[in-house]
């Protein structure tokens, strides 16, 4: 699970992620309340960070 905190500071908003490793050993993460935010990299500590990335400009573009 991984939080977010909105552009102000106040909030924050917890999503449940899945992880799952490829086929090419590659880490994938799905955000299951946001359609179609995921990412991948090549270790766990990088993946979170995109998927922090990803989620942030997901709700930016909401």
């Amino acid at each position: 699970m991984l939080q977010h905190m909105n552009n102000i500071g106040h909030n924050m908003t917890k999503f449940i992620v899945n992880i799952e490793k490829d086929e090419d050993d590659w880490f994938v993460s799905e955000v299951v309340e946001l359609p179609g935010c995921h990412t991948q990299a090549r270790s766990i500590d990088q993946l979170i960070e995109r998927t922090r990335e990803a989620i942030q400009a997901y709700v930016f573009c909401a």
